[in-house]
């Protein structure tokens, strides 16, 4: 049985330690197809609510939303802060319950290149001064990136590990106007691309199960991720949850969740034509709360993964 590459497996291999990403999720950070930029609302599929500022003293960054175009951050010593608290809060446990050693900085929530140059450039350096930080994941968008950004992050990736995780979803410009995501095919391809050249490492998201998506559709978008050169992948099940556009679509009767034999399937073949250099960071997703509408065999991450592996396992490979 051949052990699939996995980004887990990568970072050892690299680092000679237990790596574990930190997820952070700074206030004040938004989308450009939520504030109006290019689309309201955010992506179809997208709870907005779930990233907002949950503490007291970061309540006031609710209605505070950076953008490209900020001439200032008043907040940004709020945010730092923030940062700061939240690394310290994770890593501790990351280290005391799984025995990690050294850390990847994750910026999670929003779009973490979607703000003036000065305040990205304090939160991504504050981020790489922490103990055992060997770099940063930044989660972004390609329409939310500058040219002075990516060079300053080429700049960086000359002693430490930077990665940028792009929300690919589909290559088929229908389906990102059917959810809502204010930018083509094209734009994601030039930044990809450009990443790359630029000597960053590129993660790319793929989601499987999109509206009116055949397999076939859904292939060809790996196909293209792969040929832009990612270096590593994140595949997601799409599923509904409650307070999202998507939401009402599949109240109504207009969309339909995809099913866990054709996700199983859509995801081996996803896989078996993945050049070995791309490694895999995640395989499935969902949600074990009242929050999930469908489908329900996204509830449990155990039994999902051990679903996928039985799949995997008959065509010789193991996750």
């Amino acid at each position: 049985m051949e052990q699939i590459y996995t980004y887990g497996g990568y970072l050892k291999k690299k680092f000679n330690a237990k790596v574990y990403k930190v997820g952070i999720n700074i206030s004040g950070f938004t989308c450009p197809n939520i504030d109006g930029t290019v689309a309201k609302g955010g992506c179809t599929f997208c709870e907005n609510d779930s990233f907002s500022a949950s503490t007291d003293e970061v309540q006031e960054l609710k209605s505070f939303h950076l953008n490209l175009d900020s001439l200032e951050n008043p907040y940004l010593d709020k945010q730092l802060l923030q940062l700061e608290q939240q690394f310290s809060a994770i890593s501790s446990r990351q280290a005391r319950e799984y025995g990690a050693e050294k850390f990847l900085v994750y910026f999670q929530s929003f779009t973490n290149t979607y703000a003036p140059f000065e305040t990205l450039k304090a939160l991504y350096e504050k981020a790489l001064s922490f103990d055992n930080v060997v770099g940063l994941s930044i989660g972004t968008r390609s329409d939310s990136i500058t040219q002075e950004t990516l060079d300053y992050l080429a700049e960086l990736s000359k002693k430490s590990e930077i990665w940028l995780e792009f929300g690919i979803q589909s290559v088929y410009d229908e389906t990102l106007i059917k959810i809502n995501r204010g930018h083509d095919s094209a734009n994601v391809k030039e930044w990809i691309i450009k990443s790359k050249k630029a000597g960053i490492n590129v993660c790319g998201h793929l989601i499987f199960g999109l509206a009116d998506e055949t397999q076939e559709m859904m292939l060809e978008t790996s196909r293209a991720a792969y040929e832009w050169g990612i270096d590593s992948v994140k595949y997601h099940p799409l599923y509904v949850v409650k307070r999202t556009a998507l939401a009402n679509e599949y109240k109504r009767g207009e969309f339909t969740p995809i099913s866990e034999e054709e996700y199983l399937d859509v995801l081996v073949k996803s896989i078996e034509m993945k050049p070995a250099n791309v490694h895999v960071q995640r395989i499935t997703a969902g949600l074990d709360d009242d929050s999930l509408l469908a489908p329900a065999w996204c509830r449990n991450k155990n039994i999902q993964v051990k679903n996928i592996n039985k799949a995997l396992k008959k065509v010789g490979l193991k996750y």
